[in-house]
């Protein structure tokens, strides 16, 4: 697929991986959508209209069926289509499952993979009416291999990935491909306030030996949308975290 002058909604995207899917795909000519909870910093349009692009936010719960219909309606409204959807809003609440409320379980769920669902579906009316389109799910590496007090989170990826997977096959016939991204250690706000021994411990488990840049992950959403062919994968972007043979 051609980017320039083409259509991304980034849902949370006011920070960390979403910011950087942001501006990235704004310096390959994309107008893009800023997406988050609250209300949405001007600065931040701003930012992203340096590029030369049209910026536009919306904001609402990607978890409210409902509110994430609205959202896709604005946005087609404004520009018309949305010609890649990135769902990659997300919460976690780590906690041993012993701990764990099911309230808390299921709020994670229902914004990680509810959420993708949500958007998924809103977005894919249109895509499926102009054949073309793509789609790209952030999982996580705890999705495919679980982490310790992470069941909520770990069981919402997983999720994600089957979710992929299958939404992949359905529409492949329309052109539309499907694709998610799997992220190990990425060094954000999140990862910033994680003690050094955790850190050390962390990247001992990573074979490049170091935790990944946000930039690399824009990058292999990049690659995904610009792709006809590649559809229903997982990229993993985790230092060899995980290696599937």
């Amino acid at each position: 697929m051609e980017l320039k002058g083409k259509n991304v909604f980034i849902t949370g995207s006011t920070r960390g991986i979403g910011w950087g899917l942001a501006e990235a795909f704004a310096k390959e000519g994309c107008n893009i959508v800023l997406n988050g909870r609250g209300e949405i910093d001007p600065a931040l349009i701003e930012q992203i209209k340096a590029f030369g692009v049209c910026c536009i936010a919306v904001s609402g719960d990607i978890a409210d069926f409902e509110i994430a219909g609205a959202m896709i309606k604005e946005v087609e409204a404004q520009l018309g289509t949305v010609d890649i959807l990135i769902n990659n809003a997300g919460i976690t609440n780590d906690k041993l499952v012993l701990r764990m409320t099911g309230e808390e379980f299921q709020k994670v769920v229902d914004i990680n993979l509810g959420g993708t669902f949500n958007m998924t579906q809103h977005v894919l009316k249109k895509m499926m009416k102009q054949r073309s389109g793509a789609i790209i799910n952030m999982a996580s590496v705890s999705g495919l291999m679980g982490n310790l007090g992470q069941a909520n989170y770990a069981a919402s990826k997983a999720g994600v990935v089957g979710f992929t997977k299958s939404v992949a096959r359905e529409v492949a016939t329309r052109g539309i491909t499907v694709n998610a991204i799997a992220p190990g250690f990425i060094e954000t706000d999140m990862t910033d306030c994680l003690s050094d021994k955790v850190k050390e411990a962390a990247t001992a488990n990573i074979p490049l030996q170091r935790f990944g840049q946000v930039a690399e992950v824009a990058q292999a959403a990049i690659f995904l949308a610009k792709h006809p062919y590649i559809t229903g994968q997982v990229l993993n972007v985790d230092g060899g975290m995980v290696m599937q043979g």
